[in-house]
């Protein structure tokens, strides 16, 4: 895999997906949102990676849009500004929708589009000195496409708050309000991102895949008879596959299961 704008790496069971123009703060222009968009299906069916990490190299991790992209746009005409947000947000549900679990490895300052790309994420570690902004408002603009993850992430009271005012707010607010999962010092990054890797890779990989899939439907469901339903024919289904068997027989013979190894 040849890319522009990333650096990608694969070590045993991780690959991590490296957010590389520094100069530019990692803010993202098309190239890209295409290059995320097919790293992440590409790596989506390797059936030797178990869990991707999203990263950035330099100061900060993504000051969302490009200069230069955005002075692209400011010509545009309302059909190619259609069709430019919506590689984006396709983009976003790649990464969402990744059958490995992505941990987003927050370094620096994630400003505007770089919250949307955090939040697509399902595990967030960041540092002490991290700040986030949702700065769109101030440019005239609103936080469209990054919307249906960041409310997700941060929930319908903060995003109120933070899409209306265009605040700066810090990695412990991100905390706070459920954005960031985990807050460490930034020499401590590296090693709770391999702590919470190592737990993932630990797991049945197919057992990890369909659990992210049961989060995303079951989240805001009614309890109803169907719902109970589905739940039972998901647990059914689950213990005679190949990975659930194998599971519960290596925990009864009190030995490793085989997507371990040796």
């Amino acid at each position: 895999m040849t890319y522009q704008t990333l650096n990608i790496s694969i070590v045993g069971a991780l690959a991590t997906v490296t957010l590389d123009r520094p100069d530019v703060r990692n803010a993202f222009n098309e190239t890209t949102i295409a290059e995320l968009a097919r790293a992440f299906t590409e790596l989506g069916r390797y059936a030797t990676v178990h869990a991707i990490v999203l990263a950035a190299h330099g100061p900060a991790f993504c000051a969302g849009a490009d200069l230069n992209w955005m002075k692209k746009m400011a010509g545009y005409t309302h059909a190619e500004n259609q069709a430019d947000a919506l590689h984006l947000a396709q983009m976003l549900r790649t990464i969402y929708l990744c059958p490995k679990p992505v941990v987003a490895k927050v370094q620096g300052d994630c400003y505007a589009g770089g919250m949307g790309l955090v939040a697509a994420c399902d595990i967030v570690v960041a540092a002490e000195e991290v700040n986030f902004c949702l700065s769109e408002v101030k440019l005239g603009l609103i936080p469209a496409t990054i919307s249906p993850y960041v409310i997700k992430a941060m929930g319908e009271n903060a995003a109120r708050r933070y899409f209306l005012t265009a605040e700066r707010f810090s990695a412990q607010e991100g905390h706070r309000i459920g954005l960031v999962h985990e807050l460490v010092k930034a020499d401590a990054l590296d090693a709770k991102v391999a702590e919470i890797v190592k737990a993932l890779c630990h797991n049945s990989p197919h057992a990890v895949q369909l659990a992210k899939v049961l989060v995303r439907d079951m989240a805001g469901q009614p309890v109803s008879d169907a719902l109970l339903l589905d739940s039972a024919e998901r647990i059914a289904h689950i213990r005679a596959s190949e990975q659930g068997r194998e599971g519960v027989a290596s925990f009864l013979e009190k030995r490793k299961p085989d997507w371990l190894g040796s």
